[in-house]
Parts: C-alpha cells; sequence; structure tokens
C-alpha cells in the first residue's frame, strides 16, 4: 500500500475519536522532534483490561515507511477497532 494512502486511512480512523472499545492507539518517539525513529501500538479491548502494547523501530521516519504504515492499516482493520488515537507529534526520548 501506498504511504500516503496508508496514511491517510489511519487519519480518518483517527479523525472520528473515541467510539468504544476495542481501542487502538498509536504514540510516536525519535531522538529529535523532527524524526519518528519508532512506533507503539497500545490494543485495549475493553476499559479497565491490560493494554498490549506492539513497537515498530526504523532507522529513518516510521511515520514516512511505507512498509510499517502498512502495517498499522492492517492492525486496525484486523483488530475490528472502534477507536484509533494517535499521539500528535514526536515525543523525545
Amino acid at each position: 500500500m501506498n504511504v500516503d494512502k496508508a496514511k491517510k486511512r489511519i487519519a480518518k480512523q483517527v479523525k472520528k475519536g473515541f467510539k468504544g472499545y476495542p481501542q487502538l492507539s498509536f504514540a510516536y518517539f525519535g531522538k529529535t522532534s523532527n524524526i519518528a525513529t519508532e512506533v507503539v501500538v497500545t490494543f485495549m479491548l475493553a476499559e479497565g483490561a491490560e493494554p498490549q502494547e506492539q513497537k515498530f523501530v526504523s532507522e529513518n521516519d516510521v511515520r514516512e515507511d511505507e512498509t510499517i504504515q502498512s502495517v498499522l492499516v492492517k492492525i486496525i482493520d484486523r483488530a475490528g477497532a472502534n477507536s484509533v488515537l494517535e499521539t500528535e507529534g514526536v515525543t523525545v526520548i
């Protein structure tokens, strides 16, 4: 899947806001606020449930990595997520 198409599909889901559970959230991290070298995906099946996390790391910006963005879209589809949340910006680590 094209990186722009994947980013648009993710943004469309994020724009819907909180619609209940199951919920997915994406948080981007990097050494600077300009380049995100990792993304952490958190899945919550229900309120109060134990969150499940998965991390994807790249040498380059994960927000522009076609493979990682395509995987995030597949995760949304397969999880049947009602809500998709995304932390804005890049958290510096």
